[in-house]
């Protein structure tokens, strides 16, 4: 009995070395089946360097040429090509907004991904990498400048989108880039042309690239108390230009053209990645990420897809791009969905009414009283509280955010919020990335620190 015990005590002991020296242990990067990502450019040229994974990446390139998907998997070599470029650093590729050579970088990633889609996809992935750092120095920049915390008379008489402006005035780059556009926007080619609404888009990139957040985001997501601030805010990307058009077109019709460009296309993908409503997290953000989704969306300005807020109210945020659902026949359902991403969006409102008041998230609020926005679908959502700071821990969210609704007893979709708290504080995320493995998801071996907590009781064991 002595001797069959102290057999399988060694043999235990072996296994949790052999866990703890696995590459399969959740050691970070080393995660088998995980690569982290490079920019498409980059992989591009890897790509090339090898002969196998460059004549295979040629024949996808003229496989997708004219063809939909089921006709290109049809043929065995396009097929073969496709099979093969999915173990190459091509398939993980991604992006950076603003890089120097985005628009090289997003042809290549989409050139491997349409192949992949089937269809046209409702959601489709952001081709770029995700934004892991948030705007707690502009948070608390613009809760300066708002009046947070100062006497609420005179805040409310203050008109903080004019003095974003005249903030933007003091700098030189961001005074140079809103006067071009602000020119280029308002000047008239013909009496049939108000503007040339190219020339004003590409103004408007520029300028929403290129000058930092603190002076972009105060003029886009400044906080109103009247209506006049409400129509500055409006009025900041010159919507008559660049906005506004003679009749609405149907969304799902200027969503098309929008994906015909792999510019405008990736933007959208990367709003509905960063700013699709999310019913497992405390503020409806995926991630609870007010950055990304802020980010994403003053990307989308300057496209096709440029959307701006519908009216002058200063305290009900609605946004939306110049389009409606009429004439969409047996796709309205699927119009009304895409629309409401922007006209019904807590993950968004939430996003743009914190910044406007100077308050980025924290996952484990003070005020216990605070309830954020968690369907969809809710018509209006109540601002955050003034004293929650950052939180950078992307690993903890799931977690806090659980506990916190938990400890503050939130109402909406109980059974459903708790099954989701279940089911994610039993995963783990991949460091550096937004990937969640589920421990039984996956050929992994037992976690060395319960094998280990077991060792001194199979000694005990032994010993008797």
């Amino acid at each position: 009995m002595i001797l069959a015990n102290a057999f399988c005590l060694l043999f235990f002991l072996d296994e949790t070395l052999r866990s703890l020296a696995s590459p399969s242990s959740l050691q970070g990067p080393e995660l088998h089946g995980w690569r982290p990502p490079v920019d498409c450019v980059r992989a591009n040229e890897l790509c090339a360097a090898e002969s196998n994974c460059s004549s295979r990446y040629r024949t996808l390139r003229q496989c997708l040429a004219g063809r939909d998907r089921n006709t290109m998997l049809a043929n065995k070599e396009c097929q073969a090509a496709l099979e093969v470029l999915q173990e190459s650093p091509l398939y993980d590729c991604r992006c950076k907004r603003g890089m120097k050579k985005e628009l090289q970088c997003l042809q290549i990633y989409w050139s491997i991904h349409l192949g992949l889609t089937e269809g046209e996809e409702f959601y489709e992935a952001s081709p770029y990498e995700p934004a892991t750092s948030r705007l707690s120095d502009i948070f608390r920049l613009a809760s300066i400048f708002s009046g947070t915390g100062a006497d609420p008379a005179v805040s409310a008489r203050s008109n903080h989108c004019l003095d974003a402006a005249k903030a933007c005035n003091l700098n030189d780059n961001c005074k140079k880039l809103r006067s071009s556009y602000i020119s280029i926007c308002n000047r008239e080619v013909s009496p049939a042309e108000p503007c040339n609404r190219r020339r004003c888009h590409k103004a408007l990139r520029q300028f929403f690239d290129r000058v930092p957040r603190e002076y972009t985001y105060r003029m886009l997501f400044c906080s109103c108390q009247d209506q006049a601030c409400a129509e500055r805010r409006r009025q900041t990307i010159l919507p008559s230009c660049s906005y506004e058009d003679k009749e609405k077109p149907n969304c799902l019709d200027l969503r098309g053209v929008c994906r015909a460009d792999h510019l405008c296309r990736s933007r959208l993908a990367d709003f509905h990645a960063n700013c699709r409503a999310s019913y497992q997290t405390l503020t409806s953000c995926p991630a609870d990420n007010y950055q990304a989704c802020l980010g994403s969306y003053a990307g989308m300005i300057g496209f096709d897809m440029t959307p701006n807020y519908v009216d002058a109210s200063p305290t009900g945020i609605v946004v939306s791009p110049w389009c409606s659902c009429r004439g969409s026949g047996n796709m309205e359902e699927e119009c009304e969905k895409f629309l409401r991403d922007f006209t019904e969006n807590p993950c968004l409102r939430n996003a743009i009414q914190a910044f406007g008041n100077g308050t980025d998230v924290n996952l484990s609020p003070k005020n216990p009283s605070f309830q954020a926005t968690q369907a969809p679908r809710v018509e209006k959502t109540p601002s955050l509280p003034d004293d929650l700071s950052d939180s950078t821990s992307l690993g903890t969210s799931i977690i806090t955010t659980c506990t916190s609704i938990q400890e503050q007893g939130l109402k909406a979709n109980n059974s459903k919020e708790l099954s989701m708290c279940f089911t994610e504080l039993t995963t783990n995320i991949i460091p550096g990335s937004n990937k969640v493995i589920k421990p039984n998801s996956g050929p992994c071996r037992a976690r060395p620190s319960a094998a280990l907590t077991a060792v001194p009781f199979l000694m005990l064991k032994l010993a008797l």
